[in-house]
């Protein structure tokens, strides 16, 4: 089994539990405190994933790391510890996040722009999401200037690349097998 469906089967069944434990909102917080901090730190993300550390003390670095934390989200650390799955705790709190935004009927838009939107755009793009959507969306604007020009937009597994750069590499394929 790849990492990621073992990923969305713990995060499966840590959401189940958190809601029939009414602790969902409070794993929710832990969760994205989890993955803003692996995320950002390079060490955390490599002490994780280095199979030299034995797992105590992989746990004993995460519950000093993530002090105060839910019990339930502490009782993760430590099934993912005892499974040898620790080096997955980024994707499974990912994965978390995403099930119980789906649960509570949010989805997240990602746009794409070379430029920063300014918050006019940004309320018409969030608005013509939404008619798109039955659920409650949030924008997030990232910066590539790679894409020269247009935008990218990504909603759940949906793509739409209306990028300049897209737009560049299919002329210039369809120009070299015409040739």
């Amino acid at each position: 089994m790849n990492d990621s469906r073992a990923a969305i089967r713990y995060a499966r069944a840590i959401l189940d539990l958190a809601l029939e434990k009414k602790v969902a909102d409070a794993v929710e917080q832990d969760m994205q405190q989890i993955v803003q901090t692996v995320s950002s730190n390079k060490e955390v993300e490599d002490m994780l994933g280095n199979p030299v550390i034995k797992g105590s003390d992989k746990k004993e670095a995460l519950t000093a790391l993530f002090k105060g934390i839910n019990p339930m989200t502490e009782g993760v650390l430590s099934m993912l510890v005892d499974n040898k799955r620790i080096g997955m705790l980024r994707e499974v709190a990912f994965k978390y996040l995403v099930l119980y935004r789906e649960k509570k009927g949010e989805e997240e838009a990602v746009i794409t722009t070379a430029v920063p939107m300014t918050p006019e755009i940004e309320k018409k793009a969030l608005k013509q999401i939404a008619s798109m959507t039955e659920n409650k969306v949030t924008l997030t604007n990232k910066v590539d200037e790679e894409i020269l020009g247009g935008f990218v937009l990504r909603i759940g597994d949906m793509q739409y690349d209306a990028s300049i750069a897209t737009q560049l590499n299919n002329i210039k394929r369809e120009f070299t097998n015409s040739l």
